[in-house]
């Protein structure tokens, strides 16, 4: 009787949207969930239509092994620690990353302390790398003149530093500092050979930008008008 009811088609159809819809998945963990259901979905025709020896073994060697790379993919991230400042600059900008792409991320910068009065950025000259301050107050000139502030949280040189195009302020520290740093050219390198990581980044970029657009706007509200 269940085999008169049973419609493979559906169970078809399903499994081919859910492969489908995998398809324009960038993260690599959710391409592995989208084929362990595909093949979930597909199990009802192993088990209810007229024995196939070969169509069984395909459906339950996808299953197998993308549930065991989930599997090895929970575990990493499991084994992965952060640094309460780490995970801070994870939590702000690298959220859209799992752990296991942080970290590799993260590694691919260096942690230093810097003193006041140095320069990050200068003026119509390329980011030479993507900063994030920790700890700190930072400036920003335009023609010698103090056109906005950065403190604590900011990441500074993101609207340039992947494209290579020159910055239109200078960014200078205001107080002592703690940063994390990654050369341009090792994050341009970095990311070209991890797409994923990069389609991630954009976003935490985007929502960086429009936090300091959100910030110069109300700058200009609170100023006292010009007569």
């Amino acid at each position: 009787m269940a085999m008169a009811n049973f419609e493979s088609a559906w169970f078809v159809y399903g499994a081919l949207l859910l492969l489908l819809a995998t398809s324009f998945v960038v993260r690599i963990d959710y391409v592995r969930i989208g084929l362990a259901a595909a093949a979930l979905v597909a199990v009802p025709l192993v088990l209810f239509r007229e024995p196939d020896v070969g169509y069984g073994m395909l459906v339950l060697a996808i299953l197998i092994v993308n549930l065991g790379i989930l599997a090895r993919l929970w575990l990493r991230e499991r084994q992965v620690s952060f640094s309460a400042e780490e995970e801070a600059l994870r939590r702000e900008h690298f959220s859209a990353l799992n752990q296991v792409a942080a970290r590799g991320l993260i590694d691919q910068g260096h942690w230093i302390s810097a003193k006041r009065g140095e320069i990050l950025i200068r003026e119509n000259q390329a980011a030479p790398s993507l900063f994030y301050l920790a700890e700190g107050q930072a400036a920003i000139r335009r023609d010698g003149a103090e056109v906005g502030k950065l403190s604590d949280g900011a990441l500074i040189g993101e609207a340039t530093v992947l494209d290579g195009t020159h910055a239109t302020g200078t960014v200078l520290l205001g107080s002592n500092a703690r940063l994390w740093f990654v050369p341009a050219a090792a994050l341009r390198a970095y990311l070209a050979a991890n797409p994923a990581i990069a389609s991630a980044l954009h976003e935490g970029f985007a929502r960086a930008l429009r936090g300091k657009l959100a910030s110069a706007n109300t700058r200009l509200a609170d100023r006292a008008p010009i007569v």
